[in-house]
């Protein structure tokens, strides 16, 4: 359900519930009580799990390539529960609309989409965290826009990432030919392939480079499967085959670090020691330098995978609040006076 109370609307080519949560799928409860969102867009609805105040300006969480808005089941029960949250599923992932037939997908489109979430909710500033993919935009972002970045925290990708000429034109050629291929198949509407639920956690985990402990991934995988109409003991995957074909390509290393150069707002930025660094570290280290030189910037590192913030929250927790309460919206002020208020008197009822 919507904000409203409405049932939440998606555009997938066959009939069936969606899972807003594990919970749904398999009747445990949620982590953190939620209220379901949906956001208005030309193609449909992007949908999302608002946690916390609904009176207050919330923290935008924006997930990973082929993730979803349970990228953030494991962390929000951490936080203060005054402190607002509002996770998004980007488009053709979770229960947001795919583009429509014949769009591409680009990474650096969701800069678009960051806007037309402020425009929803009016907000003046952006207050962000994200992960992976979701990180890297944040950056860019921060670097277009840094009187209206508030505050940012990027988990694992700092930027975006460096490769070889002759790699990024054979990545494009590939993609490209790929993509129209997925394309087509979803104009067929046909329901994709569809595996028993312990097979849908061994691809969720291997598809990850193993990334995601396998006792997590029910929570990255409830929003993104839906029950086989074909066999009852099956369950196929909904998001956009298209995603596969993602366009990363947003500019140069001199580019990467002009941006690090505009980024103003206060930066925390955690990074897992047993992940890669998806290009040569000589790039990611030159464009953290840059960043190291500002008074607001946070570094943080600690073990983990490129997962970190599910499979080991409680690691990154306290630097996560202490950033929030320090730097989050301005409403934060009297939002946790507010909330104690209610809850006491909630008790004397």
């Amino acid at each position: 359900m919507n904000a409203s109370g409405n049932t939440l609307s998606t555009d997938f080519n066959t009939k069936g519930s969606r899972y807003r949560h594990i919970g749904d799928l398999t009747g445990e409860p949620p982590t953190r009580e939620f209220t379901e969102i949906s956001i208005p867009v030309p193609w449909g609805c992007l949908a999302g799990k608002w946690y916390g105040p609904q009176e207050i300006q919330p923290i935008l969480g924006l997930h990973g390539w082929q993730d979803n808005a349970g990228t953030f089941d494991l962390l929000v029960p951490l936080l203060p529960p005054h402190v607002a949250f509002l996770s998004v599923d980007l488009p053709g992932h979770g229960l947001s609309s795919r583009l429509p037939d014949g769009c591409y997908y680009n990474s650096i489109d969701n800069v678009y989409l960051i806007r037309v979430i402020m425009k929803e909710y009016k907000w003046e500033k952006l207050y962000m965290i994200g992960h992976s993919m979701s990180s890297i935009i944040g950056f860019v972002f921060a670097a277009l826009y840094p009187d209206e970045m508030g505050m940012l925290i990027g988990l694992d990708a700092l930027k975006p990432h460096q490769r070889p000429p002759h790699k990024i034109l054979r990545s494009i050629e590939t993609r490209m030919i790929g993509f129209i291929e997925e394309d087509e198949r979803n104009r067929n509407k046909d329901e994709p392939p569809s595996y028993i639920y312990n097979e849908l956690i061994e691809r969720v985990h291997f598809g990850s480079f193993q990334s995601l402990n396998q006792d997590v991934c029910k929570y990255m995988m409830a929003r993104n499967i839906q029950k086989s109409l074909k066999y009852p003991d099956k369950y196929y995957f909904t998001r956009d085959r298209r995603l596969k074909f993602y366009n990363y390509t947003i500019g140069s290393q001199a580019l990467c670090n002009e941006m690090a150069k505009r980024i103003t707002c206060p930066y925390l930025f955690i990074k897992a020691r047993q992940s890669l660094y998806f290009e040569d570290k000589k790039y990611y280290d030159e464009t953290l330098n840059v960043l190291r030189a500002k008074k607001n910037f946070v570094y943080f590192e600690c073990d983990g995978t490129h997962h970190l913030h599910m499979n080991n929250p409680e690691n990154i927790i306290d630097p996560i609040v202490d950033f929030i309460e320090k730097y989050g919206p301005r409403q934060r002020a009297g939002a946790k006076e507010r909330h104690i208020a209610n809850i006491e008197k909630q008790s004397k009822l």
